[in-house]
Parts: structure tokens; C-alpha cells; sequence
């Protein structure tokens, strides 16, 4: 999350953060009511009357598993092309003579993009676009 967007929440009176917060149940008939969370660290269940929940699930890549398959950055984000090292591609035997494409990874012909590529904005049009950028290089590579 930006900085500015976190300044502006922790400076909004309206906006109460529950972190640490698990949502177990969502309550209301035409329209959301209720809400009930549990504490993490306590167990403890709350419920209030809210009519608007807004999640932010977290910013940390889920992408260890793919340690060894293409490169990382130091925070698990996935690599692509002008952020690949020199060591980057040594290290994954790049067999190619040209360089990866803009959202290539260091495997040839898989691409990343979205939240989980190094470099992203982290916005959801700028994952669509890139997610069309990497359809028209696979297009390339396939012929």
C-alpha cells in the first residue's frame, strides 16, 4: 500500500483499522449490516454495526515456492526483464542470446505479472495491461 494512501487512512476519523482481525461472519438482508471478527492474538470475537468493509489482505508475495524456478528479489517478488541481473541470469543458465522480454522471468517463455512482479504498481489496471503485454510476447514466442 502506498504511503500516502496509509497517511490518509490513519489520519481519517471514520476509518477504524482492525489488524491482527479475522472476518467470521457478515450479516444483513438486502445490504451488509453487521459484522463479527475474532482477535488474533485473543480469541476474542466483536461485532459492530458497519455497512462497509474494505479487506487489505497484506502485500507480501506468496511465491517461496517458486525460489530456485526464476529469481526473486530479496522481498519474493518475481524478477523480470530489465530487473534480472547479469548473476540473475548466469545463475539460471539463461540459454537464450537475446535478453528476456520486458515481463519475462529467468525462464524463458514464463512471464509475471500483476501484484507479484518486482517492480508492479500494484494496481489492478496496471495488471490488466501487463497481463496483455505478456499474451502478445507469448504470441511472439509461439511463432
Amino acid at each position: 500500500m502506498s504511503r500516502y494512501l496509509i497517511r490518509r487512512i490513519d489520519e481519517n476519523p471514520v476509518i477504524s483499522l482492525r489488524t491482527h482481525t479475522e472476518l467470521v461472519e457478515l450479516e444483513g438482508t438486502d445490504r451488509l449490516e453487521r459484522i463479527r471478527w475474532r482477535h488474533e492474538q485473543t480469541g476474542e470475537i466483536e461485532a459492530c454495526d458497519i455497512g462497509h468493509v474494505f479487506i487489505m489482505a497484506g502485500a507480501e508475495p506468496n511465491t517461496r515456492w517458486l525460489d530456485g524456478c526464476v529469481a526473486l528479489d530479496d522481498n519474493g517478488f518475481v524478477k523480470t526483464g530489465a530487473d534480472l541481473s547479469t548473476e540473475d541470469l548466469e545463475a539460471s543458465t539463461w540459454p537464450l542470446a537475446r535478453p528476456p522480454y520486458l515481463l519475462e522471468t529467468s525462464r524463458p517463455g514464463i512471464f509475471a505479472v500483476g501484484d507479484v512482479r518486482a517492480g508492479n504498481v500494484k494496481r489492478v489496471a496496471s495488471a490488466v495491461g501487463e497481463g496483455s503485454i505478456a499474451v502478445s510476447f507469448a504470441h511472439r514466442l509461439l511463432r
